[in-house]
């Protein structure tokens, strides 16, 4: 899919991790010169195009380096994973400054359930970008890679997305386009169901095409490419970011095939050769082998699919006319649940559930601060939350404040939509989000005089 970026040199170590691990996912892996020596692939369907020539395209050079992130802890091999996969076009001009993302994807798997999901971002969707204010998320990567921040543009979307969404974020994958195509071309090609009129084009020689519904087409790299990258149709970019995941999901067949499996594992090395360059993770290599291993036990039918839809947002325009996405936030906030958790959708508007008894559902760990000189406030206000049920694992002082604040550091919808409610929060800068999975408490609450001065409190 369209979903690729590229371009900070990594070791070789986290580039093998990236082919093993994204491999099976289905999204990033191999070599073109497969393929195109092999020429047209005998698969049932129609075929799009036999490969032309032996020659591949050049991967793209490497950019100037960015300060590289510490790896993320290994993981446990009990605990649910996100990793974003992105898409960029490393063959922009570069006068036009750092490209931004052209696709944004996270892919969950949960060892628990034996289950996984694919959540898909559109690309004009506004969000608040850490440090740089509101933009649309995929300018995010942009803001990354042209400052030279560490981690650079992946770094940068994940703690977007994460504050966006209020899940964590544990690992990235990013492979350029002409990457991708050689990923597809590796695997011998793809197989898809298209049940609409797509018009094909790809980039480079070669005719476009114009599907017709309800066929099965065999894809060779360049076309997949252009089949996943296709926005005129009904739904834009939402029609757009479906494709991607069924892409994607075709890839993960064709890998995860019994028969191509372990000849895919020992061709690792050779693919790094040829594809270091348009290769990036974030990712273990240990890790990678482990999940991939589990996700040969994850059935097609266990893997649950979301894209956030015009449903979900508002279809709006910035001043200089340019078109966005104004998030539902509680519209988004059930999709993420059903794509997040083994239970599903849990929220109020979902389940017709009593707010206060989901906040308890949710547990989160909350810290009462006072920031008043009303003294014993925090401890009162901590007694009256514990009465209603919340779980309060501390009381202490703050600066002074007129104005209640609570800060989200791990993502808890209905706390705040409590807390929201009850301190009855109308300013902006009232609920902040502090995404920190390493934060020892989930919500901080920190009264003001504004409660002192009128709560419910006996």
């Amino acid at each position: 899919m369209d979903k690729i970026l590229s371009i900070v040199k990594t070791p070789r170590y986290i580039i093998l991790a990236v082919v093993a691990l994204l491999l099976f996912i289905g999204s990033l892996f191999g070599v073109r010169t497969f393929v195109l020596t092999q020429g047209i692939f005998q698969m049932d369907g129609v075929a799009i195009r036999q490969a032309q020539g032996t020659n591949a395209p050049d991967l793209p050079t490497p950019a100037p380096i960015i300060p590289l992130l510490e790896l993320p802890p290994p993981w446990d091999g009990a605990s649910r994973v996100n990793i974003l996969l992105l898409g960029v076009d490393t063959r922009a001009d570069a006068d036009e400054g750092p490209p931004r993302s052209d696709s944004v994807l996270i892919v969950t798997i949960d060892p628990q359930s034996k289950s996984a999901g694919l959540f898909s971002i559109p690309r004009d969707m506004w969000v608040n970008i850490p440090g740089y204010g509101y933009g649309r998320i995929n300018q995010a990567y942009a803001f990354g890679e042209g400052s030279r921040l560490p981690g650079g543009g992946p770094a940068m979307t994940m703690r977007t997305v994460e504050q966006f969404l209020g899940v964590p974020i544990h690992y990235y994958g990013q492979v350029d386009f002409a990457t991708f195509e050689a990923i597809v071309d590796h695997l011998g090609g793809i197989r898809i169901y298209i049940d609409e009129e797509v018009r094909i084009d790809p980039r480079g020689p070669g005719g476009s095409i114009i599907t017709e519904p309800g066929n099965v087409y065999y894809l060779e790299g360049r076309y997949a490419l252009a089949y996943a990258r296709a926005r005129y149709t009904q739904d834009g970019d939402v029609d757009r970011a479906r494709r991607q995941q069924a892409v994607l999901l075709a890839i993960r067949d064709k890998a995860l095939d019994p028969a191509n499996f372990p000849t895919l594992i020992a061709k690792a090395p050779v693919i790094y050769e040829e594809l270091q360059q348009g290769i990036n993770t974030n990712m273990r290599f240990e890790d990678a082998l482990r999940l991939a291993v589990f996700l040969q036990q994850v059935p097609l039918e266990n893997i649950k699919r979301g894209v956030i839809d015009y449903s979900m947002a508002l279809l709006e325009e910035t001043d200089d006319g340019a078109s966005i996405l104004k998030p539902i936030p509680d519209k988004i906030r059930e999709l993420r649940d059903e794509i997040f958790t083994s239970e599903g959708a849990a929220s109020p508007a979902a389940q017709g559930t009593d707010l206060l008894d989901l906040v308890k559902q949710e547990n989160a760990r909350v810290l009462v601060r006072n920031g008043t000189f009303t003294q014993g406030l925090g401890t009162r206000s901590g007694d009256y939350f514990t009465s209603l049920g919340l779980n309060i694992i501390g009381v202490n002082n703050a600066e002074a404040t007129n104005l209640t604040r609570v800060i989200d550091y791990t993502g808890n919808p209905y706390a705040l939509q409590f807390f929201r409610t009850t301190f009855g929060m109308t300013s902006p800068g009232q609920i902040v989000i502090r995404f920190d999975p390493n934060s020892e408490v989930d919500i901080e609450v920190i009264v003001g005089n504004d409660w002192a001065n009128n709560n419910p409190m006996p």
